[in-house]
């Protein structure tokens, strides 16, 4: 069965952001999932391309580790490859409702 891009982004809300203390698919962070084709053992090789709050994000590698893990966790993946992108810079926009309720940001 094809495994879904919601299904990760749904496993990646484990990945919180640990100083906003909000998951990073609600802050907005994660732009791209690329879910692979079934391979031979049913289960498929992902791409996450995602960005940081700024270039400079001391978290930065704790949350690709943390996005590469909680995909690489999920029985219906192989691997999980993730890209920091800059562009297009991210902004308070991107984040869901709740991310900016619970920052309260109105």
């Amino acid at each position: 069965m094809a495994l879904a891009e919601d299904k990760v982004r749904e496993a990646l809300k484990q990945v919180i952001d640990p100083e906003l203390y909000v998951n990073i698919v609600d802050l907005g962070l994660v732009y791209v999932i690329n879910v692979g084709e079934e391979n031979e053992n049913g289960r498929h090789d992902v791409k996450v391309d995602m960005t940081m709050t700024s270039p400079m994000c001391p978290a930065g590698p704790q949350l690709v580790a943390g996005v590469k893990g909680a995909a690489e966790g999920m029985e219906e993946v192989d691997t999980c490859e993730v890209k920091v992108v800059m562009e297009p810079p991210w902004s308070q926009d991107m984040m869901t409702d709740d991310a900016r309720d619970h920052l309260g940001i109105f």
